[in-house]
């Protein structure tokens, strides 16, 4: 194609016929303009191609991450819950009512005393912000609700350190004082195990008795009973986030494969 304007080029000159010579020179150069454009417009279809790939490829894992963090939300639900019915039941002791069952009630204080903390599964959220890549997710909704989630999470440690605090002024700091925490904790173990695990040592009355005239212990359960509720309300909406998050993911998946 070159040599054939090429040709025409120097015919033209030779016949002295300048004004069809530039005719075909800037013919030359607009062809010559086309093919770049030609070119570079597949270079960048086939990079927005790897980079459609690319922001799929961490959609997925999202996914994947979400449906783990669902599983620990409601196992941290359950777990909490169930702290709030011990945190409640120890409370109508202080308030009055004998102890008719050592061990039950040694159960439901070590509920309290053995809380955990959550740590939510977003490695590929971290990832998407630590190599600068979190711009690929191109659904903003996806992108907002991601960055919803990881400021309620921060909320929620700070909730949690608040409960921490409370826990060791209010719970662990009289209790270690005033408890032999050894048999308390085998007979716990031994108890929540159904045998397999610990011992069933004996407790002490006496110990517990005193424990219910600590109005300091009191607040401390006061408190798990709300601090726990509120964290609670915390996993219920980052589980409805999460679940919301599925939704979109699935949807703009499925544009892909259409």
């Amino acid at each position: 194609m070159i040599k054939f304007f090429r040709r025409i080029r120097q015919n033209m000159v030779f016949k002295n016929k300048f004004s069809k010579y530039l005719l075909y020179a800037i013919g030359e150069i607009v062809l010559v303009v086309i093919g770049i454009l030609i070119a570079l417009s597949i270079n960048n279809n086939n990079e927005q191609t790897k980079k459609r790939a690319q922001e799929v490829h961490y959609l997925e894992n999202i996914k994947t991450d979400l449906h783990l963090n669902i599983a620990q939300i409601n196992d941290y639900i359950k777990t909490r819950a169930t702290a709030i019915v011990s945190a409640k039941t120890i409370i109508e002791h202080y308030e009055g009512k004998p102890i008719t069952d050592l061990e039950a009630f040694n159960v439901h204080t070590v509920n309290i005393y053995t809380w955990r903390k959550f740590f939510q599964s977003n490695n590929t959220f971290q990832e998407l912000v630590n190599s600068g890549n979190l711009a690929l997710i191109t659904n903003d909704s996806i992108k907002n609700i991601m960055l919803n989630i990881e400021s309620l999470y921060k909320v929620m440690k700070d909730q949690e350190a608040h409960f921490r605090y409370d826990a060791e002024i209010l719970l662990y700091e009289p209790s270690y004082n005033l408890m032999d925490m050894y048999p308390i904790v085998q007979n716990y173990t031994y108890q929540v195990s159904n045998g397999q695990a610990g011992e069933r040592m004996q407790l002490s009355q006496e110990k517990f008795d005193e424990m219910l005239l600590d109005i300091k212990q009191k607040n401390g359960f006061v408190m798990a009973i709300y601090e726990f509720s509120v964290m609670n309300q915390q996993f219920e909406e980052m589980k409805a986030m999460s679940l919301q998050l599925l939704v979109l993911i699935d949807q703009e998946i499925e544009l892909e494969r259409q």
